[in-house]
């Protein structure tokens, strides 16, 4: 196959993307037009590393889902995409397979929300991005891995998140994410990836056999949720978290935000500004 070919795109890409395109504000002195490789890396969350292995065409056969975690960090167009699949020795994943591409014109949407945090989940819950400001009030994102990166699979086998729940509501939330789990798998039942997950959910919690087989329906949406966020810094932080769900692409976009001249939004404030001083130290 054409690995050292995808290195070769993935290298012209990242030469030719601007940082502000792809969210970065450049500091400094900067030698090279492009990206560079740490900060590549850490949009897509691979290791440096990896990166230079793949663009040297060293490390050959990169995941379907680094594909596309490298195509959505570089903001490809579906050509682009396409031709890094295939170089990559992938098919274009199909309609049968839970959607992972957010098309420019939803991350442009997403820009606007610099100041505002919020995360990208696919269908199945996982975590696809999510900005500074969502690292600093929930823990880095890029800390995830595997797995971990699932909100079923976070909350019924670990690590668990900073929103605070009574028992009750534990009990709601836990059977929420079994349900939606559900409805998606049997929206997209040829998707190997999402079946592995199903699998090892299983095998890993005994809450998500006993959910799963039980076959509720996902319980009312309640627009607007009131969450209470325990910081390790700042303490506890009640946010409203609405849940966008952008249809055509299967994607669900959750931003907190608190009542402007609370003590919450001072909260939400300070954490946002402290997390992000510690991102760019």
């Amino acid at each position: 196959m054409h690995h050292s070919e995808f290195g070769r795109t993935l290298r012209r890409l990242r030469d030719h993307v601007a940082p502000e395109t792809v969210g970065i504000v450049p500091g400094g002195r900067r030698r090279a037009e492009g990206l560079r490789r740490e900060e590549l890396a850490a949009l897509a969350g691979i290791s440096a590393d990896y990166l230079t292995r793949l663009e040297q065409g060293r490390a050959t056969a990169p995941s379907a889902q680094v594909v596309e975690a490298l195509s959505r960090s570089l903001r490809v167009a579906d050509a682009e995409r396409e031709l890094l699949f295939r170089q990559a020795g992938h098919a274009v994943p199909g309609a049968d397979v839970v959607p992972s591409r957010i098309p420019p014109s939803v991350q442009r949407l997403l820009d606007r929300l610099a100041d505002t945090p919020f995360v990208v989940l696919d269908a199945a819950g996982t975590i696809l991005t999510a900005n500074a400001p969502y690292d600093a009030l929930m823990g880095p994102v890029a800390a995830l891995r595997g797995h971990e990166r699932n909100a079923t699979w976070r909350h019924l086998v670990g690590p668990g998140g900073r929103a605070v729940h009574v028992p009750e509501e534990q009990r709601v939330f836990e059977a929420s994410l079994v349900a939606s789990l559900r409805l998606t798998a049997a929206r997209y039942p040829r998707d190997r990836g999402l079946r592995q997950l199903v699998r090892d959910l299983r095998a890993a919690s005994p809450r998500f056999v006993e959910l799963w087989d039980a076959g509720g329906s996902p319980p009312p949406r309640d627009s607007g949720r009131r969450k209470t966020i325990l910081h390790p810094v700042v303490g506890a932080i009640t946010v409203d978290c609405d849940t966008l769900q952008i249809a055509t692409d299967d994607l669900t976009v959750m931003a907190y935000t608190a009542e402007p001249g609370t003590e919450d939004a001072e909260r939400l404030a300070l954490a946002v500004v402290l997390g992000t001083q510690s991102l760019v130290d």
